[in-house]
């Protein structure tokens, strides 16, 4: 079997590169197939003039390079917040961000659900009803255009594991993937290869990175929990062909940060266990 392809994000130069730098900069270490995080100031769609949006596309056109997927962070919106007002602002930027995609032909966006405090969280079937009626708000939105909605595994929302994010996609409907965070999954204390297997199919996307138990992060691999080895082979097991992405997230805006490093790094730890070289 062909080693697996992978990735990478631009999520450490959300804050130092805009998005059409960062990926002149990681093109100039090798890579060709990226991740483009959907954040001010970095890539913005609605801040992007028609003149940026076709240099973005002329530069992924001239170097052969391509956008992946799309991924919008989990740090001030939340499709399932009490507010309605927050949920339907939340779903216009991802409408956006899959007109976007549809332009650039990045086949996916990746959608979280909301976070929660532990405190006092509404309760569990009003959140999980507005986060299912949004997905499938975007989903009718995405027809025609190219674009799949895949859901992500995140501890700090309430839906954190792999089945949740199964059980939900299958409700919603079979136009929904789902990305596999495979860091994520390991600090919830998954069983990862298990997790693989039962997603089968619905699988589209892979992130990898490595954190402790102690504090969540995605630092580079080989400095936590996070096992690539048994993680690549049940991804070889379910016949999987996307890509992983490496979703190493060391701010570059910080002294002494080296994303650059801890990308290259990670990739040769993957490069060991089948994924291909860089």
């Amino acid at each position: 079997m062909a080693d697996l392809p992978v990735a990478v994000s631009t999520f450490p130069y959300l804050y130092s590169h805009d998005g059409l730098g960062a990926l002149r900069h990681l093109h100039a270490q090798g890579h060709k197939a990226f991740e483009m995080m959907i954040f001010p100031p970095h890539c913005w769609p609605s801040e992007l003039t028609p003149a940026k949006r076709r240099e973005y596309k002329a530069w992924l056109g001239d170097t052969g390079c391509a956008i992946t997927s799309f991924c919008y962070p989990l740090l001030d919106n939340n499709p399932n917040s009490t507010d309605a007002k927050m949920r339907r602002y939340t779903l216009d930027r991802y409408r956006e961000a899959i007109d976007l995609s549809a332009d650039w032909g990045c086949p996916y966006v990746c959608a979280i659900p909301g976070p929660v405090n532990s405190l006092i969280d509404p309760p569990v079937d009003w959140m999980r009803a507005w986060f299912i009626e949004g997905m499938r708000e975007l989903v009718d939105f995405a027809k025609g255009s190219g674009v799949e909605i895949i859901l992500e595994n995140v501890p700090f929302t309430f839906l954190p594991t792999a089945q949740d994010m199964l059980e939900v996609a299958q409700e919603i409907g079979p136009e929904v993937g789902l990305n596999f965070d495979v860091c994520n999954s390991a600090y919830i204390r998954e069983d990862v290869p298990a997790a693989i297997r039962m997603m089968g199919s619905r699988l589209k996307n892979v992130h990898i990175s490595d954190s402790g138990y102690e504090v969540f992060k995605h630092n580079r691999l080989g400095t936590g929990i996070v096992q690539p080895g048994p993680a690549g082979a049940a991804l070889r097991e379910i016949g999987y062909a996307g890509l992983t992405v490496l979703e190493i997230i060391t701010d570059a805006t910080k002294p002494g940060a080296d994303p650059d490093g801890d990308i290259r790094a990670s990739h040769a730890i993957l490069a060991q266990h089948g994924w291909a070289a860089a």
